[in-house]
């Protein structure tokens, strides 16, 4: 019985080439997204777990208080890690101290090449279970070590051993390699880790980290720490008993009420977004969406094979008649329908299968990652069966009931008709796949535009033609002089300045700030920002009021410079309020020279931060060039590039373009907003591809009805519209549904923002009319033709 199932099946399916096409081609689409984010959403769970302490790591962070305002950070103080490490020693097994990720030069022989690096405590390794290719996870215990990547270890020497060899680490420190680990995953957070030093080194070399940690710089927050749990430690139990650790020593920014608390490794990817009122922003949003996305679209091709099914149900209503006439039961007429669908469903799991090994690189590329094909997956395999099995049964459940129903007398007397009523659930059904269709295209319509208006926001100083340089060796430090002098000279540069960060970003914040009419209950914070005299020149910041930092006034060396966000901040209506006063911090007074438009240096999404610029050349961290912009950008380059080299010879010559860098900041949502993009893009096919099969099926069960309106005088016009104007109010009943819900939907997403576009009226018509102009456009195709038709031919078939 199954083999003469199969038979029928296979010979429905070649009788009718074009519904099978469309059939099995909208299910596989749907079935290859599905598989796509299902991928997606497998590697995202799947981060950080090739660690295999991944259960017990966790990251110690805090949250401060400020104006009813709670922030979460994980930067904390240098003496936190000795307290977790005595006072808690039964609460865990390894605290380690870190230092943030940073752009290092590594130097073998005349090999020279800057890569991303960390400073970590002896016991990092073991904690973070590092499969070793060369050497022994205790390499770190000479505090002159340096265990490398397995990518920057071929790189450096070949198929040479490099264990036992020495690395120059920023032209300063002569390193012995004494482990080689493999590369790490690209699904971890830890994947740009191309070399660790240790610990001990950064603080032997570092003579402010040394000195923060001497006098236990309890308000110094410039680095993070790690730790694994105890096998018998509860994570949240041990949360609670550090909770007030800091405040107990923190004296000084007691009044921000920092509290300290452990964040599990397992929610660092997923749950790691918090914004200023401290309600979460994670990553797991995005997840939730994208399964949704998959689900409907998923739905949609289902939509699809239950409307063209039960379409040409009356085209088999005969066989039906017969075959129960002759004593089939209806349990197994549901069974050959559902074998069928099952068929159809294998048949386009197989389809979807090979379109995602196609497919796969460019999503790779579209969505930043490295997804590979989980053929020897039997979790894979098993779901995937179990998908086809339910998508089977659910798509193939109604034609089968539906078609095993036909009473054979009035099947076979001809009597048999499917009423007024039975086209209602296949128009349901299409309302349903518009709606959702409908939504996305909304959404996308609304992610890009605020990402536009991002863009489109005053950054307040000039980011074409600036580059920035890391200052990672000594050479650089004590040059400054020399190095704007020599650039100036090339005519390659216009102006040159260092700064303790990029344009690009802030990393300081501090408090403790005394000003004329400051409230005595007022606790600051500001984002500080050392500047050298030509930064403002370098940047092209916009003056609100005053003048820049110069040379020509000796008092400028404690000289300072605000954005239009401190000035408000203060509680100062206008600039000349603050001009020329002083402001004190740190035993030192500022004179405050002028008052700077917004500079845009964070979260483009944002509120800008109140930002102070003082002068001061020891804090540098980063050269700012401004190219000239009389040459091309290659000749400038080669020009800076050979005086960079020239005095500073173990370094190579490598820099960022702030605009560059400024787009980086837009790439998570640019991202879900190509991706989006795509699948509303695949939604509205398959949709149009089931609205296609549905027109024709129209057309070719009205042949006779159109054949007759020709011969009474009804115009081409005529039957377009007559075809065409069912199918027109399913779509216009969706976008009424679909427009309150993506308003409803897209506002609470928005809300997430504090900086945010408006969702405004046009974008639901434009995408309501476009909704219509494709419905049209698969419908008129169907439509002309069957209007076309010589009603000779459609009326003389009796």
């Amino acid at each position: 019985m199954i083999r003469n199932y199969f038979k029928i099946a296979c010979r429905n399916l070649t009788k009718n080439p074009g519904y099978s096409a469309i059939n099995i081609g909208g299910l596989a689409a749907g079935m290859a997204i599905a598989v796509l984010i299902g991928l997606w959403i497998y590697d995202e769970f799947s981060f950080n777990k090739y660690h295999q302490n991944y259960g017990s790591i966790a990251k110690v962070m805090q949250t401060v208080t400020v104006e009813g305002k709670t922030y979460h950070g994980e930067y904390m103080p240098g003496p936190l890690g000795n307290e977790l490490r005595t006072q808690y020693a039964g609460d865990f097994k390894h605290v380690v101290m870190s230092s943030f990720f940073g752009d290092h030069i590594v130097a073998y022989g005349d090999k020279k090449f800057t890569k991303k690096g960390i400073y970590l405590g002896a016991e990092a390794p073991e904690m973070f279970s590092l499969k070793m290719i060369r050497g022994t996870r205790a390499g770190l215990q000479d505090p002159y070590s340096i265990m490398l990547s397995e990518e920057i270890a071929g790189v450096l020497f070949g198929t040479e051993n490099p264990v036992g060899k020495i690395v120059k680490l920023d032209n300063t420190m002569n390193l012995k390699v004494t482990g080689i680990y493999e590369n790490l995953p690209y699904n971890t957070e830890f994947r740009d880790m191309k070399f660790i030093a240790p610990w001990d080194l950064y603080v032997a070399t570092q003579d402010w980290v040394k000195t923060a940690l001497a006098n236990a710089e309890w308000d110094n927050n410039s680095w993070q720490i790690l730790v694994q749990l105890n096998p018998n430690a509860n994570l949240e139990t041990v949360s609670g008993k550090i909770r007030d650790v800091k405040l107990k020593h923190a004296q000084e920014t007691a009044h921000l009420k920092p509290t300290v608390y452990l964040h599990p490794m397992e929610k660092w990817h997923l749950y790691s977004g918090w914004d200023s009122t401290g309600n979460t922003t994670e990553r797991i949003q995005y997840v939730w969406l994208f399964g949704v996305i998959g689900l409907f679209v998923l739905l949609l091709a289902a939509i699809n094979f239950m409307n063209l099914s039960t379409a040409r149900s009356e085209k088999r209503a005969k066989e039906v008649g017969i075959r129960k006439a002759v004593g089939s039961l209806r349990s197994q007429l549901i069974g050959q329908f559902l074998s069928e669908s099952l068929l159809v469903v294998a048949c386009a799991f197989v389809l979807s299968v090979l379109l995602v090994v196609v497919l796969l690189p460019a999503f790779n590329a579209l969505a930043d990652k490295q997804i590979a094909f989980l053929w020897t997956n039997p979790v894979f395999w098993l779901a995937g069966g179990l998908f086809c099995l339910i998508t089977g049964i659910v798509s193939g459940s109604y034609p089968a009931l539906y078609l095993s129903s036909f009473q054979p007398v009035k099947v076979l007397k001809g009597t048999f008709s499917t009423g007024r009523f039975a086209a209602v659930p296949r128009k349901a059904l299409v309302v349903l796949q518009f709606t959702v269709s409908v939504t996305l295209i909304i959404g996308t319509i609304i992610v890009y535009r605020q990402i536009r208006h991002a863009k489109n926001r005053p950054v307040g100083y000039d980011k074409n033609g600036l580059i920035t340089v890391n200052i990672n060796t000594p050479e650089l430090y004590n040059q400054y002089n020399v190095l704007r002098r020599s650039l100036l000279e090339t005519g390659a540069a216009v102006e040159m300045s260092t700064s303790s960060t990029p344009p690009t970003q802030t990393s300081s914040n501090n408090g403790g700030f005394e000003w004329e009419g400051k409230d005595p209950n007022f606790k600051d914070n500001f984002s500080t920002i050392a500047v050298t005299h030509d930064f403002g020149k370098t940047v092209g910041w916009q003056f609100v009021e005053g003048r820049d930092f110069s040379r020509s006034f000796s008092t400028d060396s404690t000289g300072m410079v605000m954005n239009e966000a401190a000035l408000k901040y203060m509680g100062f209506r206008k600039p000349s309020d603050i001009i020329g006063k002083p402001v004190k911090w740190n035993g030192v007074t500022f004179t405050v020279v002028g008052v700077i438009k917004n500079m845009l240096m964070d979260s483009p999404f944002k509120p800008v931060r109140p930002a102070l610029f003082m002068v001061n050349y020891g804090w540098a961290n980063v050269i700012n060039v401004k190219l000239n912009p009389a040459l091309s950008a290659h000749e400038s380059l080669e020009k800076i590039g050979t005086v960079f080299r020239k005095l500073n010879p173990g370094s190579p010559f490598d820099f960022k373009f702030a605009d560059q860098e400024f787009a980086v900041k837009f790439a998570t949502e640019e991202r879900i907003a190509r991706l989006a993009s795509v699948f509303a893009a695949l939604a509205v096919m398959i949709s149009c591809l089931g609205l296609f099969g549905l027109a024709s099926f129209t057309a070719e069960q009205r042949t006779k009805e159109i054949g007759i309106r020709k011969v009474l005088g009804a115009s081409v016009p005529n039957l377009l519209a007559l075809l065409s104007k069912d199918f027109v109010l399913l779509v216009i009943i969706s976008c009424l549904i679909s427009v309150p819900v993506a308003w409803y939907l897209l506002r609470n997403w928005l809300l997430t923002y504090e900086y945010r576009t408006e969702i405004s009226w046009w974008i639901f018509a434009i995408s309501t009319l476009g909704a219509l102009v494709i419905t049209l456009l698969t419908v008129s195709y169907q439509a002309i033709r069957a209007a076309m038709l010589d009603p000779v031919k459609s009326l003389k078939t009796e």
